[in-house]
Formats: structure tokens, C-alpha cells, sequence
């Protein structure tokens, strides 16, 4: 039991730091990114080709160290997500989720046919992990990691809050509320948009190389759409706006469907498998729709701030 609770934190966290990324960008600036699950990707795959095992049959699979394989997952989801948002960026509400989710699907596909690349379907295994060496058993190793995941994610929750209340932050609430306004005043509202849309994407690609560092594989089906649906639902649950709420909707959403998966899987006999996953979904389907019915900021919604002008 004790080690199902430390592998189950684990996910938590780094799903938190996916909530996290997606918080900054639709939370606090009102961005709607329905590709989140691209820049996870792009993240977890950087940090795998560079980290796994060499392999004859792989391009890539350098190697390197896994410090190395989580700041090139940054990197290279930060330049991803500049070169998207250059395109994309000027594009408001459905428009921009359209375009972000083609650009998430089309991620996807390529790590699935890209097999020099990527191990196409059969994913790649062998993949970087800290420290593992020092540890005998998995269970050890969770253990490490999980204090692991704490230091970063208190690292990252005091980085954001610093961030957002400077007068950067207070900008990007600006253009949230008024847009109109905010540019009136001589912000550049595409500037501070594209800015908000790298640095959350670049939190998804750095929990994208934990993942994938955690579990020690990677495939392209660990990347398909249903993941920005929890995370969208972890946002909504926990309340937009506050970083809080993304943590507490992260464990929400991913205990409700953790749980119902191994209810599923014991009380549903295997004939009925895939009419039993389907009861995750709907869960999680319901519960958004009780927290919007009666909780439409969220179980946590945004603290109330006094206002500031946006030239502080």
C-alpha cells in the first residue's frame, strides 16, 4: 500500500507541474491551449533520446545524463512553443484550441511513425533516470524520487508566485480581463501573450522529462488527446487563476481516475474492458459538471487581489 501511495504522489506532481504550465497560460492570461498534451511530448521524447541506452537500431539514444535530458526537454519545448506561438498566437479563443490541438495530434503521429527516431509504436525503453544506480528496488527509487518531486515542485509553485505578482504577472491579468485596455496603456499584448504561452509550455515539456524519467519508457500512445482533458479538467476542478487549485485539481482528477481504473479493472470482467475504461471518462465527466454547476470558480478559485495598475 505504501508504495502504491508513493508511486501515485509521484504522478501527482508531475501532473501538478502540467496543471501548473496550463494555469499560466489560460489562468492568468487566457490563453486556450488545447494542445497540452503536444508540449508533454516534445519534452518526454528530448529528455528519451538523449538519456536512453545507445541502441544500433536508433538514431537517436545517447546516453547522456539525465540532468542534460531535462534541460534540453526545456529547451527544446521552449523553441517548439516560440515557433507555434509566432504562428498562433494572434489567434483568440476556439481558434487558437484549434490550432494547438492539430498541433498536439500532429506530435503525436510523428513519434508514432518516426521509428529510427522514436521507437515508433514499440516506444524506447532504458531511458535516464537520477541516481537510479544507488537503489536496489524500485520502491527505493520512488522514494527518492518523490522527495525529488517535492524540492522541484515547491521550487516551481515559489518561482510562479514570485513571478505573477511582479509587474509582468499583473500584466498578463490585465490582458486577461481587458485586453483593450492593457494595449491602451502601451503593453504589447501579443509580446506578453507569447511570452506566457513559452514559459507554460516549458513547464509541460519539464513534466514531460519527469514522467518519462520516472516510468523509464516512453511510447506515443502515453500522449494522446485524452490527456489534455485531464488536465483541462484538473484546471477547472482545482479553480483557474490560482496555482493552489491546479495542485489540488491535479489530485483530485487523478485520484477519482486512478481509483475508478482499478475498480474498473477488478469488478468488470475483461470481455467488457473497453466499455469499462469508458467509466473514467464519464467520472471525470461528472465531476465537472457538479463543479461548474455548483463550484464555477473551482474547489479553490482565483484569490481576490487589490487591483494595480499595469505600469507598476
Amino acid at each position: 500500500m505504501l508504495a502504491y501511495l508513493v508511486f501515485f504522489a509521484c504522478v501527482v506532481l508531475i501532473l501538478g507541474v502540467l496543471a501548473l504550465g496550463l494555469n499560466l497560460q489560460w489562468g492568468f492570461t487566457g490563453l486556450f491551449n488545447a494542445g497540452v498534451v503536444g508540449f508533454y511530448a516534445i519534452g518526454a521524447y528530448t529528455h528519451a533520446i538523449l538519456t536512453a541506452a545507445p541502441q544500433p537500431q536508433y538514431v537517436g539514444n545517447f546516453g547522456l545524463p539525465w540532468l542534460v535530458g531535462v534541460l534540453a526537454a526545456m529547451a527544446a519545448t521552449a523553441l517548439a512553443s516560440w515557433l507555434i506561438g509566432l504562428v498562433t498566437i494572434r489567434l483568440r479563443g476556439d481558434y487558437l484550441a484549434i490550432a494547438t490541438f492539430g498541433v498536439a495530434v500532429s506530435i503525436q503521429l510523428v513519434a508514432l511513425n518516426w521509428e529510427p527516431l522514436t521507437g515508433g509504436a514499440q516506444g524506447l525503453t532504458r531511458i535516464g533516470k537520477p541516481l537510479a544506480q544507488l537503489f536496489e528496488t524500485p520502491f527505493g527509487f520512488n522514494l527518492w524520487f518523490l522527495g525529488l518531486m517535492i524540492a522541484l515542485m515547491a521550487t516551481i509553485y515559489w518561482a510562479l508566485d514570485r513571478v505573477l505578482l511582479s509587474p509582468w504577472g499583473r500584466v498578463l491579468k490585465a490582458i486577461r480581463e481587458d485586453e483593450t485596455a492593457a494595449v491602451a496603456l502601451g503593453k504589447s499584448a501579443r509580446r506578453f501573450r507569447l511570452e506566457a504561452f513559452v514559459l507554460g509550455s516549458t513547464l509541460m515539456g519539464l513534466a514531460g522529462a519527469l514522467y518519462v524519467s520516472f516510468i523509464g519508457f516512453v511510447s506515443p500512445f502515453d500522449f494522446l488527446p485524452i490527456v489534455t482533458f485531464q488536465v483541462w479538467a484538473m484546471l477547472i476542478v482545482g479553480g483557474s487563476g490560482n496555482n493552489r487549485g491546479a495542485l489540488l485539481g491535479a489530485l483530485v482528477v487523478w485520484a477519482i481516475w486512478a481509483g475508478s481504473g482499478v475498480a474498473v479493472s477488478k469488478l468488470v470482467p475483461p470481455s467488457h474492458a473497453a466499455q469499462g475504461a469508458a467509466i473514467q471518462v464519464i467520472l471525470i465527466g461528472l465531476l465537472l459538471m457538479l463543479v461548474l454547476l455548483f463550484r464555477p470558480r473551482g474547489l479553490i478559485g482565483e484569490a481576490a487581489v487589490v487591483s494595480r495598475h499595469v505600469n507598476d
